[in-house]
């Protein structure tokens, strides 16, 4: 299963929990849940890359970068347009294998590290997967990262934290589906 499947089944699902938000006709873009997904692999590949000694690649631009950078006119537009332009876009032209793998990795480091590392085991391992809740999901991102997905989604933190700790679980589990992180090349098939 590519990245792309993965985004567009979590579409249907990445509704915001306010019933006025559901009445709003669907736009042919991205959810903001699987946004908040996306650009969460793209902080943590980011981190990733500058730990790992490597120059920052993002071109000058605002800080944190936005997913939807590099559309015209700013649009969110498909998941696919998001996929080829982001990724490449968001870290400057570096291996969209690179990028999920590297930000895959990141991100279930700094889980370990905040005391979830048994939580993202069961998501990453062939068994079921365990739930996180949202305050422990807020503790292991940080302020700064909850911030930069909020204003890179346009989400208020509540419905942000509520998609993330619903969604990344099963997202986690669908980008390792042989019970381990895939390899660069394995990734860059995903994409």
């Amino acid at each position: 299963m590519g990245l792309l499947d993965i985004l567009n089944s979590i579409q249907a699902d990445g509704v915001s929990n306010d019933p006025r938000a559901r009445a709003a006709p669907s736009s042919p873009g991205m959810s903001p849940t699987a946004k908040a997904l996306l650009a969460l692999l793209a902080i943590y590949a980011m981190k990733n890359l500058r730990r790992a000694g490597a120059p920052p690649t993002q071109p000058a631009g605002p800080a944190g970068g936005n997913v939807s950078a590099g559309l015209p006119g700013g649009q969110s537009g498909t998941l696919g347009d998001l996929l080829r332009g982001t990724l490449g876009g968001v870290l400057g032209g570096a291996a969209a294998g690179t990028v999920l793998n590297g930000g895959l990795d990141g991100l279930l480091k700094q889980l370990q590290q905040s005391g979830q590392g048994d939580v993202a085991r069961s998501w990453v391992g062939t068994g079921p997967n365990k739930t996180i809740s949202q305050g422990d999901l807020a503790s292991a991102l940080g302020t700064d990262t909850l911030d930069k997905l909020s204003e890179q989604t346009g989400m208020d933190r509540a419905d942000l934290l509520s998609g993330l700790s619903q969604h990344l679980p099963r997202f986690v589990d669908q980008l390792t589906p042989d019970g381990r992180l895939p390899t660069e090349e394995e990734a860059a098939r995903m994409v």
